[in-house]
């Protein structure tokens, strides 16, 4: 099998020049020194915290072919086994274009306001039992997780699937561009990143804005539950796009969802299209997973794949790590059940996480609800928080752990409410995960269950594991 790369193959992408270095195979590609795999790859970015031409040495020394660094840096400091280029991320961007060009495979985009690593995590398990399938790992979606996604593309995958994201209009553009995908998913559209925008319509345009690279032909795939469809359509349009696919629960969509029942860990439902009826059975609970699961069947059959082995390959989906992922942690027959949701948190997302906790039942205990702030909601932060009291009320917590300075405007409201519901929870707010870790920890034993849920930025992550060392042995 042929290299992902070689070094002659990456300074003509490029346009730089070797220095101290041999031609000879590349296997991998990365920006991560502590990640560092025989033959790969290091590609020094400067980044907001670190530079990763502080790292180039400990890099080759863990077994990287080679590096890619700065002129600036090259003038500085030297060096041997290394590629020099004007701008190390503008290399990476290079890097991933020509192995964009090279692939003849079938290339899926996917962006939203919530459940775009989900959503994409369920296209690639379908795609998968089809063919080699190259995807975006974690959520490496932005100005240097595109470009470095695609660059690992192997030329000879059948399928790339790449989750792109934003947080300020034009900011997909560029990315798509350099995707140019058959496929376009958009998996909702909702209040994200408000800080940055003066309304969700223009969070809408934004989103839109994958359209521009699709490729001549391709087909957008849009979820139709929210009310920001008619942006979607007209953007649509004036990119060019005449193949529009609608996925949802309103009656409406090409693809409609029907029929959903959970038993807390698992989901059914009927999907509806052409007069034919598919039924899922996933290994997930919740609505929003099914519509997620709904948008990796739309593109196997666009794809061309089928929908049969694209059902069965989705019975095997499971929620990814810190998106819903369920475990039951300790002695069997009274476990903690704990719900990871703490790598993203918007309105949307919030509300579904907690319509969907609404309906577990704690193993033999109580229930616990652990929120941390919705990053980047700008001035109608404190409102947008306050708003989710009716959903915290509806889950059944019995006690509720707040994050972050947003959530203040939760706690008082639902202390607010507590003044005239004896059966409103008990609320604790503290600022950051740090303060409040061993709080939550006291409050927790077997039988109880648990969900956490926060923007990745208010670092619960932590929390979570912490949650799992404790309990996670009986």
């Amino acid at each position: 099998m042929r290299p992902l790369w070689t070094v002659a193959e990456v300074v003509k992408a490029t346009g730089g020049h070797p220095e101290g270095l041999s031609d000879g195979p590349i296997s991998s590609i990365s920006i991560d020194s502590r990640e560092i795999a025989h033959e790969a790859l290091f590609v020094a970015i400067k980044g907001e915290v670190h530079d990763g031409h502080d790292f180039v040495g400990k890099a080759l020394e863990a077994g990287a072919s080679a590096a890619l660094v700065s002129e600036d840096h090259f003038k500085a400091h030297g060096g041997k086994q290394v590629i020099v280029v004007p701008d190390t991320l503008k290399a990476l961007e290079a890097l991933g274009i020509a192995a964009r060009a090279r692939n003849r495979g079938q290339i899926i985009a996917v962006t939203g306001s919530a459940g775009k690593t989900s959503t994409k995590e369920a296209i690639r398990t379908v795609l998968a039992a089809f063919g080699e399938t190259h995807y975006s790992i974690k959520s490496f979606n932005n100005h240097w997780g595109v470009p470095l996604m695609l660059a690992r593309l192997p030329r000879e995958a059948q399928f790339g699937v790449f989750e792109v994201g934003m947080n300020h209009a034009g900011e997909i553009t560029p990315l798509v561009k350099m995707v140019r995908p058959h496929i376009a998913v958009i998996t909702t559209v909702a209040a994200a990143h408000l800080e940055f925008f003066n309304s969700v319509a223009e969070i809408a345009e934004a989103k839109a804005e994958i359209f521009l690279g699709l490729e001549p032909g391709g087909t957008a795939v849009l979820n139709g539950d929210h009310e920001y469809l008619h942006i979607l359509f007209a953007q649509a349009r004036a990119a060019g796009v005449s193949n529009v696919v609608i996925y949802g629960y309103d009656e409406s969509a090409d693809w409609h969802i029907d029929q959903v029942g959970s038993s807390g860990t698992s989901t059914t439902a009927d999907v509806s299209h052409e007069g034919e009826t598919y039924h899922l059975n996933l290994q997930v609970p919740g609505r929003h997973m099914v519509a997620n699961a709904v948008a990796a069947l739309v593109v196997a059959q666009i794809s061309g794949e089928g929908t049969k082995p694209a059902i069965a390959a989705l019975a095997k989906f499971g929620a990814p790590e810190g998106r819903g992922l369920t475990l039951r942690l300790g002695p069997e027959k009274k476990p903690l059940l704990l719900v990871d949701e703490s790598y993203n948190a918007n309105v949307a997302s919030m509300t579904a996480a907690m319509d969907l906790y609404a309906g577990v039942t704690p193993p033999d205990g109580r229930k616990l609800l652990v929120l941390g702030d919705m990053l980047e909601m700008g001035p109608q932060g404190p409102v947008l928080h306050a708003g989710l009291a009716g959903a915290v009320l509806n889950t059944g917590a019995a006690e509720v752990f707040l994050v972050g300075e947003a959530m203040r405007s939760l706690a008082d409201e639902l202390r607010r409410k507590a003044e005239s519901d004896r059966d409103a929870p008990a609320v604790t707010h503290m600022t950051t995960a740090e303060e409040i870790a061993d709080t939550v920890l006291s409050a927790l034993a077997y039988g109880d269950a648990v969900m956490v849920k926060g923007s990745k930025g208010v670092r619960l992550s932590p929390l979570v594991q912490k949650i799992r060392e404790r309990f996670q042995n009986a």
